[in-house]
C-alpha cells in the first residue's frame, strides 16, 4: 500500500481500477483482462497490415507523381513494420504485461527513441523520425479499429478512476462519469478550471500529486480521498473496507440531492437554452437522446470515409446513413457537416510525421497550416461535393435537416456553395425527386469568417461556431504541439470578443447561432458563453447531463454582467483569475 499526498479540490471518495492517462503522448494505458489479450494482439496485427497497405499506396502515388527517389523514403518504413524493435516489441508488451496495444506501440517507440538519441550519430535521428511516423500510423489504425470494438472502460472489469499527468476541463467534461468514480492529477490547484469543474460535477478529485501518473500502475486499485487530499494505491483490505463504507454513505446522501432539470431547459431566471449532441455514428443517437439532447448539432460526415478516398463514398451509402440519422431523431433537428477533410500536398511532411489526408490513414494532427480543407476542398472537387449534396437533399424529406459547411473563410465561398446546392436541387427536380427546403449554415472557425460575420449572416441561414479551430487559428497555436500548447487559451480576450461579435452579427440579421466546439462542453466556460448571448450548444452526449445541471442553476442576467466584464480584460490570466474568484459555473440566481 502506498499513500500519495496532494490537494483535495472537491469532496467525497472514489474507489476503482486505475486508468492511467498521459496527455503528453495522448495515450491511455489500461490493463486487459486475460481473455482479451488475444483480441488485442489480433487488432495490432490488423493495424500493422493496414499500415503496410497504406504505405505501399503512398509509395505508389509518390512514385507516379514525383519519381522513385522520393517514394523510396517509405521503403524504410515498410521494412520497419517487421523490425523487432517496434511492432514485435509492442506485441510482446501486450502479451506479457496485458496492456492495450496503442500504449504498447507508444512505449516501444519511446524505448527505441531513447536508444537512438545520440547527437553524434545524425543518421540515427533520421531513423527515429521514420519510427515516429510509423508509430503514429499504427496508433491511428488502432484507433480506427477501436471504433468498432469496446472502448477502454468496457475493457475494465469494474469501476475505475483516472490518474493523469493533466486533465483539461474539456477532457473532464467528456469523461463517462457513470463508469469513472473520480480523478487524480500530477498538477493543478483549487483555482484551476478542472478543479472548479470537479466541484461543479460533484466528482472526488485530488490534484497536485507531482508524479502519480508515473508511480501508479495501470490496473492497480486506487482510493481517491478528496476530503483528505490523498490517494491510496493498492490499499489493504481494512483500508478499502473503510473507504467503501464512506462511499456507500455518500451515495445514500446523494439520493436527496436535486437532480438536473428534465424537459425543456431554462436558466434559473427562465431563459430557454438548447443542448444538442455532436455525433460520429447513428448508433450514438439513443445515448444522446437519453442524455437529454434536443437535436444533433454536429454530425461529422467525414467519418463515413473510414480510410477511403471521398470519391469512394457513394451516394447510396451516404443517403442511407443520412436518412437513418433523420428518422432516428424523429423530427428533431439534425445538422450535418459536409466533409471536413484536409488534403495535403503529396510528399509534404508537416512536423509530426503527418502526411496528406485522413483516407491515407494518418492521424488528424493539424499543425495550424491548413491544406485544401473543408469548403475549399468541396469547391475544388465538385463531383465529390455534388454527390454528397445529392445524398443530403434526397434524405431531407425524412426529417429536419440542416447542412453546415466547414472552414468557411468568406462570403464568396458561402455563395458558391449555395449555387451548387441550387444546381443539385434542380438536377433532382429534373429527375422527379423534389427536395424540401434545407437551411444552409457556415461554420465560424476561421478568424476571417468571424470578422466578416455581419456579411456572412446575409448569405448563411445559421452559424455554428467551431471553437477548437477558431482558437487555434486566431492564436496561431497547435494544441497538439507541446512546445506551444500552453498558448491554446479558450479564455483569451480575443476569443471571447470574436465569439460575442459573431453572436451580435447573427442577431442583427435574425439568424440562429450555436457553439459546437469543446468550449460548449466545458461546465466552466458554458455559463460565460451564455453570458455572451449564446443560447444553443452542441456537445458530446457524455457532457450533456453536467451542462443541464449547470444551466439550471445559473442566472443569465448575472452572467451577462460577468461576460461584459470579462471581455474587457487584456490577458487570459486576468480573465481566469476573475472567473476563478467568482467560480462562474456556480453563478446562480443571486446577482454577481
Amino acid at each position: 500500500m502506498e499513500r500519495l499526498r496532494g490537494t483535495g479540490v472537491s469532496t467525497g471518495v472514489a474507489i476503482g481500477t486505475a486508468l492511467v492517462a498521459v496527455q503528453r503522448t495522448q495515450v491511455i494505458r489500461y490493463q486487459l483482462a486475460p481473455e482479451r489479450v488475444a483480441d488485442e494482439l489480433a487488432a495490432l496485427e490488423r493495424a500493422r497490415q493496414r499500415s503496410r497497405e497504406q504505405l505501399q499506396q503512398v509509395r505508389r502515388r509518390l512514385a507516379a507523381l514525383r519519381g522513385r527517389e522520393l517514394a523510396a523514403i517509405f521503403d524504410a518504413q515498410i521494412l520497419l513494420l517487421d523490425d523487432p524493435m517496434l511492432a514485435t516489441r509492442a506485441s510482446a508488451l501486450v502479451r506479457d504485461e496485458r496492456v492495450n496495444a496503442e500504449w504498447a506501440v507508444q512505449h516501444a517507440f519511446d524505448e527505441v527513441a531513447a536508444l537512438l538519441n545520440d547527437p553524434a550519430e545524425p543518421a540515427l535521428g533520421e531513423r527515429t523520425g521514420d519510427l515516429r511516423d510509423l508509430a503514429q500510423r499504427l496508433r491511428a489504425n488502432l484507433r480506427t479499429e477501436q471504433r468498432g470494438r469496446s472502448g477502454p472502460f468496457e475493457q475494465l472489469d469494474g469501476p475505475c478512476v483516472v490518474v493523469a499527468d493533466e486533465l483539461t476541463p474539456s477532457a473532464v467534461a467528456q469523461l463517462d462519469w457513470t463508469r469513472i468514480g473520480g480523478f487524480a492529477t500530477d498538477i493543478g490547484s483549487r483555482t484551476h478550471h478542472t478543479a472548479i469543474m470537479a466541484r461543479s460535477l460533484g466528482v472526488p478529485a485530488v490534484v497536485g500529486l507531482g508524479d502519480a501518473s508515473l508511480r501508479v500502475p495501470a490496473g492497480a486499485t486506487v482510493i481517491i480521498d478528496a476530503d483528505s487530499g490523498e490517494i491510496v494505491v493498492d490499499p489493504t483490505p481494512a483500508v478499502q473496507r473503510e473507504a467503501e463504507a464512506r462511499l456507500r454513505l455518500s451515495r445514500a446522501r446523494s439520493l436527496v440531492v436535486a437532480r438536473a432539470p428534465e424537459g425543456p431547459l431554462t436558466t434559473a431566471d427562465g431563459l430557454r437554452i438548447t443542448l444538442e449532441a455532436n455525433l460520429d455514428r447513428p448508433e450514438e443517437i439513443p445515448g444522446a437522446l437519453a442524455a437529454g439532447a434536443e437535436g444533433i448539432g454536429l454530425y461529422r460526415s467525414e467519418v463515413l470515409l473510414a480510410g477511403s478516398r471521398p470519391e469512394r463514398a457513394g451516394e447510396a451509402h451516404q443517403y442511407a446513413i443520412y436518412r437513418r440519422l433523420l428518422e432516428d431523431m424523429r423530427g428533431r433537428p439534425v445538422t450535418i457537416r459536409t466533409f471536413d477533410v484536409d488534403e495535403r500536398p503529396p510528399g509534404r511532411d508537416l512536423g509530426g510525421g503527418s502526411l496528406q489526408a485522413p483516407w491515407l490513414g494518418e492521424p488528424d494532427t493539424r499543425d495550424g497550416h491548413a491544406g485544401l480543407r473543408g469548403i475549399r476542398f468541396a469547391l475544388a472537387t465538385p463531383t465529390i461535393f455534388r454527390t454528397q449534396l445529392r445524398a443530403l437533399l434526397r434524405a431531407a424529406s425524412h426529417g429536419w435537416l440542416r447542412i453546415v459547411f466547414p472552414f468557411v473563410s468568406g462570403v464568396e465561398e458561402m455563395r458558391a456553395a449555395r449555387r451548387l446546392v441550387d444546381d443539385v436541387r434542380q438536377e433532382l427536380a429534373g429527375a422527379g425527386q423534389e427536395a424540401p427546403p434545407v437551411l444552409l449554415g457556415a461554420m465560424i472557425e476561421v478568424p476571417s469568417a468571424a470578422l466578416m460575420a455581419a456579411a456572412l449572416a446575409c448569405t448563411a441561414d445559421f452559424f455554428a461556431i467551431g471553437t477548437n479551430d477558431l482558437i487555434q487559428y486566431t492564436l496561431a497555436v497547435d494544441r497538439a504541439d507541446e512546445r506551444v500548447s500552453a498558448h491554446y487559451q479558450p479564455l483569451h480576450p480575443a476569443i471571447l470578443r470574436l465569439i460575442r461579435h459573431v453572436r451580435r452579427s447573427a442577431a442583427r440579421e435574425g439568424i440562429p447561432v450555436s457553439v459546437c466546439g469543446e468550449m460548449a462542453s466545458d461546465p466552466v466556460l458554458l455559463p460565460l458563453l451564455i453570458g455572451c448571448g449564446l443560447r444553443t450548444f452542441s456537445m458530446t452526449p457524455a457532457a450533456i447531463a453536467a451542462a443541464r445541471a449547470v444551466v439550471g442553476r445559473t442566472d443569465s442576467r448575472a452572467l451577462a454582467r460577468v461576460a461584459g466584464h470579462a471581455v474587457r480584460f487584456g490577458t487570459t490570466e486576468e480573465v481566469e483569475r476573475y472567473l476563478a474568484r467568482l467560480e462562474v459555473s456556480a453563478v446562480a440566481a443571486d446577482p454577481v
